[in-house]
């Protein structure tokens, strides 16, 4: 993973942030921060704590790994078709296979779809990455869920988050097209 360019980090928030249409000052106050801070890290000087990164990224509708330039695209899914499209685009990845499976009536009790990557499939080189990430992913959202029925704790969903900045910011830095070409 790179290092990272603060002054760009910096630029992409000013630049996000005209996008909101919103002026220093006013970002400062939805922050609780001075203009001067706001400013500071538009210009790179200092480095912004993960909360406030957190906040920032949900003012300016982005993510945090968009804003520390692990992430390319900012377009959020806003309809189904943007889902279905995410779905047409992994079946053109290089590397990665999978199976959809259907389950229904009558032949079983309930309706249940899924993707099946096989993690052992040796001409899918990216497959076994996603099933020690899908393996994690499942762990993660189970711990989100052991409140039995009461809320979710605020640590608990601050560590979910954290942890999904870090396997974006893990594997922002990977490029499929180098790994697809190291194999032929």
């Amino acid at each position: 993973m790179s290092k990272l360019d603060y002054a760009e980090i910096g630029q992409r928030i000013k630049e996000l942030r005209k996008k909101k249409g919103f002026s220093q000052q006013e970002l400062a106050d939805m922050l609780r921060k001075s203009l001067r801070t706001v400013q500071k890290y538009e210009t790179g000087e200092i480095e912004i704590p993960i909360s406030v990164l957190d906040e920032l990224s949900s003012y300016l509708n982005t993510t945090p790994t968009f804003i520390l330039g692990y992430q390319k695209d900012t377009s959020p899914l806003t309809n189904f078709a943007d889902v279905i499209q995410l779905l047409f685009k992994l079946e053109d990845v290089p590397g990665i296979r999978f199976d959809i499976e259907v389950k229904k009536p009558p032949r079983s009790d309930g309706w249940v779809c899924s993707l099946v990557f096989n993690g052992k499939e040796r001409k899918s080189e990216w497959n076994q990455d996603m099933c020690l990430f899908l393996e994690e992913w499942s762990d993660e959202r189970d711990d989100l869920s052991i409140t039995y029925g009461r809320p979710t704790l605020p640590s608990v969903k601050d560590d979910y988050r954290r942890w999904k900045d870090r396997t974006l910011a893990y594997y922002a830095g990977v490029s499929l097209e180098d790994e697809s070409q190291d194999n032929d």
